[in-house]
């Protein structure tokens, strides 16, 4: 399964993953698809947006190749899960 068929993949899900795969799902997706981490770390009580960077952020240094097989992997077993 290609990065992009996994993004489609990823909406068919029956039920929604919860937030800890959602941030693993989003970190991967950013890193497979813009690299490394950039702009500032959103602070104050933009929570969502601070665990999402810091998701991002633990993905560094990883190659863009890396990030979006980890991904694929990650959105196959999902699906497998789901039925």
């Amino acid at each position: 399964m290609a990065f992009v068929q996994a993004q489609q993949a990823v909406k068919q899900l029956s039920k929604k993953p919860d937030n800890a795969i959602l941030l693993k799902l989003y970190a991967l997706y950013k890193q497979g698809s813009e690299g490394d981490v950039s702009g500032k770390r959103p602070g104050g009580f933009d929570f969502v947006g601070s665990a999402k960077y810091d998701a991002w952020a633990g993905q560094q240094g990883k190659t863009q190749e890396q990030a979006q097989q980890e991904y694929v992997e990650l959105v196959q077993i999902l699906l497998e899960a789901d039925h």
